[in-house]
């Protein structure tokens, strides 16, 4: 088969990779650091996925920029402070700047002796702990204060005590989950308190005829999917290593496998949520149709905890795909690439995954694991159902793909090299910081109708390439 060929340049080299180190050492040391830091705009490539081209079921393609540019890392403390030493301006609603404004004062006593009383140990006001809940790892937005308090909460009772006493005093309060998004959703610019759900990670209960879960909000996608793999069963969202249930419902998370599945509004049931004084709501029954009152399920998806704390979840499940195969080709421009894309999506093939990376991506992942990969925009393609139907959908793509001036097209059907394609896919940030390691990510969306996808891509290539920026899709 062509695959073992092109599969054998891809196990080249040693299958250990570096991104555990990278990411205790050579970022911690980016983050501490005083000298000025490199950026990079990173670009998700992932076509029908957010961010960077993704291609939702409504037909919105989501893009993102990958940029170099040297700036001074900003400190965290009162922005009164900032703005007197350093004449930094902060961002705002319509500002392109990465540090984000606030303002600042003392949490009062009372207050802390009632976290202390309901959390008991499980709460911290050290300042490492402070900051890293304060600053999303990889995420360029900045903010100039971090939480004054972080607490971890063991249970819903305990989430509606904490926000009634933040509630009470005025204080303002930042739910956390995997700290993943880096889009700047955890930041605390006002300080305040931080709600870590880590500890809120219990598989409530799973009703396998029903095919559907509740669980608590700190729970991953990854440690559900091993719960849930001897039931045949799975969660089909896969935003990103580390993400949580909780998480990815405040931001309405996606993933690659968007394009078959929906996004997180479309696979959740029913929510549990403490609001801002307190109280708990629950915004649904499990009955999967239901026409009575608001759809406040979809209203609290993609809230980004600015309505309440997720504290419990129902979620729609899938079954494992009797067979899947995951295929590769490569092309001479992205817009060929791209050109395939729409057209595998208009031919009406029922596509579970479709990822892009172009030649710098495909350069990156080469550095960072040895490997010897063809340095040209890529796609890679699931396609999942019965054997016969997976293959016949191979084909026809493999057509397509001829057509565009595609090439190089192969495949894999056995489970380790499926997982090991994916993988790599998956850790491409981490890739991108071994071809430039003195840089920072900087990760962006933009979201344009299916139809102009090519012409974006293009037109994106082209303005990036003429400026001094590093960047790839």
């Amino acid at each position: 088969m062509a695959f073992s060929s092109w599969f054998s340049r891809l196990r080249s080299s040693s299958k250990g990779f570096f991104y555990s180190n990278l990411r205790s050492s050579r970022f911690h040391n980016l983050q501490t650091s005083k000298v000025p830091t490199t950026h990079v705009f990173h670009s998700h490539s992932s076509i029908l996925r957010n961010p960077f081209l993704s291609l939702l079921p409504a037909a919105l393609a989501s893009a993102g920029a990958l940029a170099l540019q040297s700036q001074p890392s900003p400190s965290f403390c009162d922005a009164s402070d900032i703005n007197a030493s350093r004449g930094v301006s902060f961002g705002g609603k319509g500002s392109t700047e990465f540090v984000v404004k606030g303002s600042h004062k003392e949490l009062p006593k009372e207050l802390i002796d009632e976290l202390k009383a309901i959390c008991q140990d499980n709460i911290t006001m050290d300042y490492d702990e402070r900051y890293v809940h304060g600053k999303p790892q990889n995420s360029f937005h900045k903010a100039v204060n971090i939480p004054d308090v972080v607490v971890f909460p063991r249970s819903e009772e305990e989430v509606s005590k904490i926000v009634k006493s933040c509630d009470k005093h005025k204080v303002p309060i930042v739910p956390y989950g995997g700290a993943t998004s880096i889009e700047g959703h955890t930041l605390s610019p006002n300080g305040g308190v931080c709600i870590d759900m880590s500890m809120m990670k219990t598989v409530k209960a799973l009703h396998i005829v029903d095919m559907d879960v509740v669980v608590e909000p700190g729970i991953g996608w990854m440690e559900l999917n091993e719960y849930l793999e001897p039931h045949g069963l799975f969660f089909p969202l896969d935003p990103g290593p580390g993400a949580t249930i909780g998480g990815m419902c405040a931001t309405r998370c996606s993933g690659s496998l968007a394009v078959r599945y929906g996004t997180m509004r479309d696979n959740v049931i029913n929510l549990k949520v403490v609001l801002a004084n307190g109280d708990i709501v629950k915004t649904a029954s499990r009955a999967r149709k239901s026409a009575a009152g608001y759809d406040l399920t979809r209203l609290v998806i993609g809230s980004e905890g600015t309505l309440g704390v997720i504290t419990e979840v129902t979620l729609r499940l899938q079954k494992i795909p009797q067979y899947s195969v995951v295929a590769m080709c490569n092309f001479p421009s992205v817009k060929d690439a791209a050109d395939v894309a729409i057209a595998t999506m208009l031919s009406g093939i029922q596509v579970s995954r479709v990822e892009l990376l172009d030649e710098v991506q495909v350069r990156a992942i080469n550095v960072a694991n040895g490997k010897n990969l063809p340095e040209s925009p890529t796609l890679m393609f699931e396609f999942i159902g019965t054997e016969a139907y997976t293959r016949e959908q191979t084909q026809i793509v493999q057509k397509i793909v001829a057509e565009h001036n595609g090439s190089d097209f192969v495949f894999a059907e056995d489970p380790d090299d499926k997982k090991e394609l994916w993988k790599i896919r998956k850790e491409a940030l981490w890739a991108c910081f071994a071809m430039v390691p003195n840089c920072e990510a900087m990760i962006s969306d933009v979201c344009v109708p299916l139809s102009r996808l090519a012409e974006l891509i293009s037109r994106s290539k082209q303005e990036l390439n003429a400026s001094p920026l590093v960047w790839y899709v």
